[in-house]
């Protein structure tokens, strides 16, 4: 039962800040002064050749003392215990997480630990991260292991997009995969409890659907500006509903189905290549076929993306011969208790999942058939 408790009483979250544009990480030290003056800083060393080098520099310039957190590639707790004891050892005042998704989460957790501010400046645009108040936890081998709450969202999200452009365009279009489940998933949850522990308000209602509409208004339009480089009015449109619109959106309207198949997808190997929004893409399919959709609908959705290349049927995926046992291990830990599966109204069990499963791919399958769309297009 999605709401066992009967709790009434409606609730929103958000970040402190929310700062975008082509200037975000020049103008850093003024807004992170309020923080502290002694940041760690989350960075991979990928990210920290593209984007923290100019940073710290920045940082330094304005007097403030930076420790750098090599992030080793896993949101897990034994990363997040690592950098924590870091932190501690440099006496830092503050974290700063730069980055992706998963050095978002991370960065999240060792500030929890430390009991100090976080401010997360994404690199991409790929995840919803950012803006919440929660991780997704792995295993150090990759696999799912837990969402991890935190009592407050992050103090400041900086985005900026001149960075956010420079990245390969399948990141954005897994921001947009990621963000296109908002409005879907936040449909089913409405008598749900919302990460916050409350039921949903009317302001979170309009954000995944005002996010949505972005989508669906620019989401080509902005795959094929980031191609260029090019940071339009479209692009930045699209950052925002991917970063904020998504992350306040799922936040405080809630999940369902397409994030538990994104977690059940954790089982099988042969998509741990994939990124988080190209799963949940297929998992947003996989919801609208649990929802009874009609064909019309789906193709919408199918259509949207299919344009921006994120997968819509097990080819794509990389799994074309995935067995029905497979399916199977994806299904029951979409089932697993605790999972956001349960936040939907309709009566669910492993065995309908599987069927939602191989009824996506179909009308991926079909939907391919019936339009002529190849990759080439």
């Amino acid at each position: 039962m999605p709401n066992p408790q009967r709790i009434t009483e409606r609730l929103f979250q958000s970040p402190s800040k929310y700062i975008q544009g082509p200037a975000a990480l020049h103008n850093a030290p003024k807004y992170l002064s309020a923080l502290g003056r002694s940041p760690l800083l989350a960075v991979d060393n990928i990210v920290y050749d593209i984007a923290g080098k100019a940073l710290i520099e920045t940082l330094q310039q304005a007097d403030f003392k930076v420790t750098r957190g090599v992030f080793a590639g896993e949101a897990s707790g034994e990363e997040i215990d690592r950098l924590t004891s870091i932190g501690r050892e440099n006496s830092c005042d503050f974290v700063i997480g730069l980055g992706g998704g998963k050095t978002i989460d991370t960065a999240k957790g060792v500030a929890d630990l430390l009991g100090v501010q976080v401010a997360i400046l994404p690199t991409t645009a790929s995840t919803d991260a950012p803006c919440s108040a929660l991780s997704v936890i792995y295993q150090p081998t990759g696999e799912f292991e837990r969402y991890s709450f935190y009592d407050k969202n992050p103090n400041f999200v900086l985005v900026d997009t001149s960075v956010i452009v420079k990245a390969p365009p399948r990141f954005l279009a897994a921001g947009i995969g990621d963000a296109v489940a908002t409005n879907c998933e936040a449909r089913q949850c409405r008598n749900s409890l919302n990460f916050g522990g409350a039921l949903p308000t009317e302001v979170s209602v309009a954000i995944g659907q005002k996010c949505e509409e972005i989508l669906f208004k620019y989401g080509k339009q902005a795959y094929e500006a980031n191609k260029a480089q090019a940071v339009t009015p479209a692009f930045e449109a699209v950052v925002e509903a991917n970063t904020l619109l998504s992350g306040l959106g799922f936040e405080s309207g809630g999940l369902a189905a397409a994030h538990a198949v994104h977690n059940g997808f954790t089982a099988i190997h042969g998509v741990h290549h994939l990124m988080h929004g190209e799963k949940v893409a297929f998992g947003t399919i996989v919801q609208l076929v649990l929802d009874g959709e009609s064909t019309s609908e789906i193709d919408r959705y199918i259509e949207l993306m299919l344009s921006v290349d994120l997968p819509v049927t097990f080819e794509l995926l990389g799994i074309p011969k995935v067995t029905s046992e497979d399916l199977r291990k994806v299904a029951e830990l979409a089932c697993a208790p605790g999972e956001t599966i349960w936040n939907m109204e309709r009566v669910i069990t492993p065995e309908i999942v599987v069927s939602a499963l191989k009824g996506a791919d179909a009308a991926g399958r079909d939907y391919i058939a019936r339009t002529g769309w190849s990759k080439s297009k």
